[in-house]
């Protein structure tokens, strides 16, 4: 194999490769061996057919093969003598071959910039501190209970309207005959919730404690129950009591819906919920000043190719937001009809994503020089969480990722940084600062609204000139991922009991 270099300007290096003929040749008599047992022909015993015979007849088979194989391998082996870090995945192309002559292809990549790393433990930040106070907590559990429905009893003459609650027994039959599960007494029902079958709850409007009534429904023909599914059904109901809606006292009552033993139960759970969102805020606007530091702290040529995907990436998303803001005001537009945004504002993008493959190389870096890693445990548990937001399909989420090595790096790759900017952080001098929960927040929103004024510019207008409304808003520039705050993590969620067959 020779090795020529052609190319070294910056990061871009090329080389020329040359394969002997001899070595093609060598390759196609090993392909041709391997097969030499499986192959029968008339006149032979099995696997006795001489090799230059089945050369001849099977080689042109064999030959494509064979140069892939030779082409990935000895442009592994080139790259690695030339102690070649490529950026990205090397573009090869074959200049010339002919059967009994020299292969003779071409390696164009871009190289790994060196650079150095700065020292860590230099880097001063503050880290704001938000504690959780008695009034945050209160307020966050009168959230909960604002959330909650409560329903009192009404007086026995009361007629019930949508929003009200029944409590009720109730009995389906389907030919006359009661069937499984369609039965229930002291049952809550919540008027217009839409938790029993299409039509059930709207023939209960107006009823009155006391009051029985025959409810007349047809099952779903998708119904998850086979035998009911399209069936109609009478369900003979009895009616109890009707309840109006009420306001939640925030009590040990309150706390136990959610299976806790008293409202101090609730309180250190509420505690520990807005500590983690506090926790959540600060660590936001900390990693956001530690980019923002290293951003300045280092400078060095990053490869093109790189910055042209994450540019692609970002201008990509940016035409969609676009879009979809335009939508609002003109529903029938379509994207040819909006006007890419100017070479100015390309250029603030450009440095967006110059800034990002900059960052990223300098993360990666000191990961691997560190020997920062990520388990394949720590990975299985995000794709499990992952999995948790499609009810249903969580054995197909897995093996999606298992049968995609390009999405199981792109879920391995934020769990990467996040341990590498821990890490820094141990390095660091980060002095703590006592703040409030809204000192913290206007923070993050100053910041935000700085990028925006600092991105902003004149929307581009569309193509056709319609009597239509222009968009209202250019999309504003996301400058890096790191700056979106975490949301509002879920109140406690109460168990939910279990359906008769007259629920969905």
């Amino acid at each position: 194999m020779q090795v020529t270099e052609t190319i070294s300007e910056g990061l871009k290096r090329g080389y020329k490769v040359i394969i002997s003929a001899s070595d093609i040749d060598a390759k196609i008599d090993a392909e041709v061996k391997k097969i030499q047992g499986q192959i029968k022909m008339p006149g032979f015993r099995p696997g006795k057919a001489p090799l230059s015979l089945l050369k001849k007849l099977h080689g042109k088979n064999l030959l494509g093969q064979v140069l892939e194989e030779t082409i990935n391998t000895t442009s592994q082996v080139a790259l690695t003598e030339k102690k070649v870090r490529p950026a990205m995945q090397p573009k090869i192309e074959v200049i010339s071959f002919d059967e009994g002559k020299d292969l003779e292809y071409s390696i164009d990549v871009e190289i790994t910039p060196e650079f150095d790393i700065p020292d860590l433990a230099k880097l001063k930040l503050e880290r704001w501190v938000v504690e959780a106070s008695d009034e945050q907590v209160m307020e966050a559990v009168t959230n909960i209970a604002s959330q909650q429905k409560n329903f009192k009893k009404a007086a026995k003459t009361t007629k019930a309207a949508n929003g009200d609650a029944v409590l009720l027994d109730f009995l389906g039959k389907i030919d006359g005959v009661a069937f499984d599960g369609g039965a229930a007494e002291g049952h809550q029902l919540e008027l217009g919730s839409n938790s029993f079958i299409p039509g059930f709850e709207e023939q209960l409007v107006g009823v009155k404690a006391g009051d029985e009534k025959n409810v007349e429904v047809t099952f779903p023909e998708n119904y998850q129950a086979d035998k009911l599914a399209g069936k109609s059904a009478i369900f003979e109901v009895k009616i109890h009591e009707v309840q109006k809606p009420a306001d939640v006292e925030i009590n040990d009552d309150m706390a136990k819906k959610f299976g806790l033993d008293n409202l101090d139960a609730l309180k250190d759970l509420v505690k520990k919920q807005v500590e983690q969102e506090n926790q959540g805020l600060a660590r936001t606007k900390l990693k956001r000043s530690l980019l923002d530091l290293l951003a300045e702290e280092v400078s060095f040529e990053v490869p093109e190719g790189m910055v042209g995907l994450e540019f692609d990436q970002i201008w990509q998303q940016l035409k969609m937001d676009m879009h979809r803001e335009a939508l609002v005001d003109t529903p029938d537009i379509k994207p040819e009809d909006i006007d890419e945004p100017g070479d100015d504002i390309k250029a603030e993008y450009q440095n967006i994503a110059v800034r990002r493959v900059r960052l990223g190389l300098l993360l990666s870096e000191i990961g691997q020089k560190n020997e920062v890693t990520v388990s394949q445990e720590e990975v299985t548990r995000q794709i499990s969480a992952e999995a948790q937001r499609y009810p249903g399909q969580e054995k197909q989420v897995f093996e999606f990722y298992q049968q995609n090595p390009q999405a199981m790096a792109q879920m391995r790759a934020p769990l990467f940084e996040e341990k590498v900017v821990d890490f820094i952080l141990e390095l660091a001098a980060v002095k703590d600062k006592k703040v409030t929960r809204d000192e913290l927040t206007a923070a993050i929103e100053a910041e935000e609204a700085e990028d925006t004024a600092q991105k902003d510019a004149k929307k581009p207008a569309k193509k056709k000139a319609a009597a239509k409304k222009a968009p209202a808003k250019k999309a504003e520039p996301k400058k890096d991922a790191e700056k979106k705050a975490p949301a509002k993590k879920a109140a406690p969620k109460k168990a939910a009991a279990k359906k008769t067959k007259a629920e969905k």
